[in-house]
Formats: C-alpha cells, structure tokens, sequence
C-alpha cells in the first residue's frame, strides 16, 4: 500500500517536553521585571555553576535552544520583546529577573573573573611584565621571555625579570608567544563570564542594547567629567559649595598681593 505523503503545509505536532519548556519561558516573560541575553561562549561549566550559585535570589538563568526562545517571545504578547530576536544567537543565557537591567548587567560585570590569554586575543588593556623575581628555572623560559622583550637573569637558581616591558597594546591582538609566557608567569589578564547582549525592561516595554558595564572605565569617564566640569564652572564664576575654596584662596592671594603692594609702596614713601 502506498503510503500517504503529508503536504508541506501540515506542520508537525510539537514534542510534549519542547510545549512544556516553551510554555515555562512564556511563564517567566511574563512575570520578571527584566528579561537579558546573556553570552556563554567560551564559558567553563565550573565558571557558569558557580555565577548562578551567586544570582540565586536576583536571577533565575535558563539556557535553552534558539527555537524555543523565539517561540515563547512571539506567543507572550509583547511585541517590543520581539526586538531581543536579532540577538539571539547560539551560546546565550536567559536572565530572568526583578532587576534593573542595567543593575543586572553590572551585577554580570562583578561576577566574571580573571583567566589566561590566548593567542589572538584582544588585550583589554596594556599588559604589562613587571621587573622582579620568578619561579621559572634557567632553560628554554629564557629564550621564551627574551623573545617578548624582556631582559632576564639567574638569581638564586631561578630567572629574574630585570627589565621589565608591555608586550600587549590595548585593543590589540595577544601573540601566541606572548599568551605563553603571560601563561608562564601566571598572569592572568583576561576576564571570563556573562556577556551580556540586551536585555527587555517590562516596566518601560522597551528594550536595551549595548548594556555592558565597565565600572573601571565609567569611573575614569565620570572623574574625567567632574573635572572638566569644574573648570568650567571656575572659568565662568560660578559660586557653589564646590568652587567655594578655589574662589576663597583665590581671593586670598589677591589680598596678599595688594598687601604687599601698598606695604612695598609705604617703603618707598
């Protein structure tokens, strides 16, 4: 008997186990503040256990298929959070959370931890070798070493870094030879854990892209910014509590001047 083909049309019935982790997704869109995607690529599972060990209470995390994600996002009803498709990629966690998701994201940001270099990353700030001791022993590590730069020498049985140079750039590839012998001296100059990607806040149905936090460099930017500012506001005379003391000294040494000045000119008389 000839068997009966199915027309392209007709879609196959859906798992049980693919209805019940959809049906949960759409569970939690709906009840959390916040929504993030989240990176796990290049994540060790020690590294990912650990970090949703610390987000019990603040987060749940969810990693499921693509197809799944996408499927709870349009079923849910909310059409804002469409715009998070774009971004969903393989290799990507779900935060589900009460947070703010730039709070979450800086929450991300105090959970990743320092790792080694591989060849061909991308130094995210100049990586510097100090001068000082080792525990290498004398052999190949010379050559190694001296082949980045560095000037060594034997002391006490093992090598000593005496001069001491920055072997990476920032923003620039990591060579292969200089991941080795930053692996050598146990120096760890990159960060593993979350990236997050975007994120949909329920509360203002919008969604946000580029949430990741850099509290170093927006601590630098914000201290660059009151500084500026406050010349600014020197410069155009502007009386506060924190210009206060430049204007008091100011006003200072002007008065020390005309002081000097009229007591130069009673000399004189």
């Amino acid at each position: 008997m000839a068997k009966i083909k199915k027309s392209k049309s007709e879609k196959r019935e859906a798992p049980e186990y693919k209805k019940v982790i959809v049906n949960d997704l759409i569970d939690r869109i709906k009840k959390s503040k916040t929504i993030l995607i989240a990176s796990t690529k290049g994540l060790p599972s020690s590294q990912f256990h650990a970090i949703k060990k610390n987000f019990r209470g603040k987060a749940d995390i969810k990693v499921v298929k693509k197809s799944a994600i996408i499927r709870a996002i349009e079923v849910s009803g909310k059409a804002s959070l469409k715009e998070l498709e774009p971004l969903i990629q393989s290799d990507v966690a779900l935060f589900f959370s009460n947070e703010d998701p730039f709070a979450l994201s800086g929450l991300l940001a105090d959970n990743q931890s320092p790792t080694k270099a591989k060849g061909g990353d991308i130094a995210p700030e100049d990586i510097t070798i100090e001068p000082g001791p080792t525990d290498l022993i004398p052999g190949p590590a010379i050559s190694e070493l001296s082949g980045v730069g560095l000037k060594v020498a034997v002391e006490g049985g093992k090598l000593a870094i005496k001069i001491g140079k920055t072997v990476a750039n920032k923003g620039e590839p990591i060579k292969d030879n200089v991941a080795a012998v930053l692996a050598k001296l146990n120096i760890l100059p990159m960060k593993v854990g979350f990236e997050p990607i975007g994120a949909y806040d329920s509360v203002s149905d919008k969604v946000f892209t580029g949430i990741k936090i850099d509290k170093k460099a927006a601590l630098e930017a914000l201290r660059e910014a009151i500084g500026k500012s406050m010349g600014f506001a020197v410069g155009r005379g502007y009386l506060v509590k924190e210009t206060l003391s430049h204007f008091l000294a100011k006003a200072k040494a002007e008065e020390n001047a005309v002081e000097a000045l009229v007591n130069k000119q009673g000399a004189n008389s």
